[in-house]
């Protein structure tokens, strides 16, 4: 279909907004009340012109106010969230109980569990026997850090951490609790923590999204993801994480269709651009001039991703320091790789998903192949951003949505057991900007089942999160369906303990 001449388009852009039945009902709907309110909203608009950015159209009006206010001084300016889908063991990464060797096979004890609710797949287990970890612990670094044996090359970079041994939420089932962490609720429909960041930020890179995503393609697909755990809930779809892909097509839909160039791609997008600047006069729908910056955004990417998803130009080193799977695209170690080129462009939000943690059985041998896929690449991520001086102002998170209970499930031996969902205590670790660095914070009992030292709520977490990015998690708030909604809620408090 050939577009119209310019001449004849502006005569057809005449007459709809003469003498359309949509213009028409918008006049009626122009009464005091509402050119009051409208009025309002110009004046602050022209108050504070000169505070917001020439790059943020496409905003709400109250999306621009919330980035012109001033803010807390940010100690990040990115965040890589490395989470590991499925509640890795804290008993063989980093909270070393080696009282519980003694403990073998014995149940556990009721003063411990006080009452406390089990899943639907131990609750039936006539004994819960005790079972210490199949592995071993070492100290590393120069604060001395109790390791497992599985992460060698998180030891090696164990001075650069922040671990938090005393997370606990309140969830206890994945779906549930992966949504709590990702958006701050544990039902759907809420925005996710990196679309909290696009709306609350907006992006450094005008070539590509604020919030990307990354899911590993060699991970065990033991529990399932989906795409509103990086969602946009409420908020404008602007904001909503891009997944970046290992196929022929990075992101989809974003290359030309077959026999379309450049130049067809660009006039297209003009008439499609007046055709919903209409539809937005018409209206006044703020998603309208949301859907516009995607295509222009699309636009723009189709010369970035290619070039930002292009690691053929690394040196040897950096593969064999991420490990050999980085040269596989797609794989944990690939998107790792990935994940510090996206950091370089000021990507201001990238989250990886690695599933397979969810040992119920055969734990032993479960958690040597998730670290074995992992540990190297983790760890040549945080030295890989420490030498390009990109960690002092990068704020690097490792965890999964709970923890696992210090008994077994099912069978037992001292080389297999499994372990089922304990959301009462587990640990995370931070490292980078504004966190501290070789320190543990918070507490367990020796059975790892209570928390007896600073306890940190999911909602800590996102506070903090949000703090060490310049925001006040209180102030961040969208009004939707007549409340104001922030992603901690109403709880949440910034984890002082642990800011440098």
């Amino acid at each position: 279909m050939q577009p119209l001449p310019k001449d004849k388009m502006a005569h057809h852009d005449d007459t709809f907004k003469l003498h359309s039945p949509e213009f028409s009902a918008l006049n009626r709907k122009l009464d005091r009340r509402n050119f009051l309110l409208r009025s309002a909203s110009g004046l602050g608009a022209m108050a504070l012109s000169s505070l917001i950015s020439s790059n943020a159209r496409g905003n709400t009006l109250e999306e621009q106010i919330m980035k012109a206010l001033p803010s807390i001084a940010p100690k990040a300016k990115r965040v890589v969230y490395l989470f590991m889908s499925g509640g890795p063991s804290q008993f063989e990464t980093f909270d070393y109980k080696p009282k519980l060797a003694n403990l073998f096979g014995q149940g556990l004890p009721d003063s411990v569990r006080k009452g406390q609710r089990l899943t639907g797949m131990s609750a039936n287990q006539a004994v819960l026997p005790l079972v210490p970890s199949a592995y071993k612990f070492n100290q590393y670094g120069k604060t001395k850090t109790w390791v497992s044996d599985l992460l060698p090359y998180t030891a090696q970079v164990v001075d650069d951490l922040c671990i938090v041994k005393s997370m606990f939420t309140e969830q206890i089932n994945h779906d549930p609790a992966i949504t709590f962490f990702q958006t701050g609720h544990q039902l759907p429909g809420r925005p996710s923590i990196g679309s909290w960041m696009s709306y609350g930020l907006g992006s450094e890179n005008q070539n590509l999204p604020a919030f990307i995503v990354l899911v590993s393609k060699d991970a065990s697909k033991d529990q399932p993801l989906y795409a509103r755990l990086w969602g946009n809930g409420f908020l404008s779809s602007e904001h909503q994480g891009v997944q970046f892909r290992s196929g022929k097509d990075p992101v989809l839909f974003l290359n030309n269709p077959e026999g379309y160039d450049g130049q067809d791609r660009q006039q297209m997008l003009e008439y499609l651009t007046k055709l919903n600047q209409l539809q937005n006069e018409t209206w006044g729908d703020p998603e309208v001039d949301a859907r516009i910056a995607q295509y222009e955004m699309a636009y723009r990417m189709q010369t970035s991703v290619p070039e930002v998803m292009d690691t053929s130009k690394e040196p040897d080193e950096v593969f064999e320091l991420y490990g050999e799977g980085s040269r596989d695209k797609g794989t944990y170690a690939a998107n790792c790789l990935l994940a510090r080129k996206l950091l370089e462009k000021d990507v201001r939000f990238v989250q990886l998903y690695h599933q397979g943690w969810d040992h119920h059985g055969s734990l032993p041998k479960g958690m040597a192949h998730q670290c074995k896929q992992t540990d190297k690449a983790t760890a040549a991520l945080i030295i890989d951003l420490k030498r390009r001086g990109l960690l002092e102002d990068t704020l690097v998170v490792w965890g999964g949505e709970f923890g696992r209970t210090v008994y077994s499930q099912g069978k037992l031996t001292k080389d297999d057991y499994g372990r089922d969902h304990h959301p009462r205590c587990f640990t995370m670790w931070m490292a980078g900007a504004g966190v501290k660095s070789g320190f543990s914070y918070g507490e367990t009992d020796d059975f790892s089942y209570n928390i007896i030292k600073n306890p940190v709520h999911v909602h800590d977490f996102q506070a903090t999160l949000l703090h060490l990015m310049g925001i006040d998690h209180e102030q961040l708030t969208y009004k939707y369906q007549g409340r104001r909604f922030r992603l901690t809620d109403v709880h949440g408090q910034v984890i002082k303990g642990i800011l440098a």
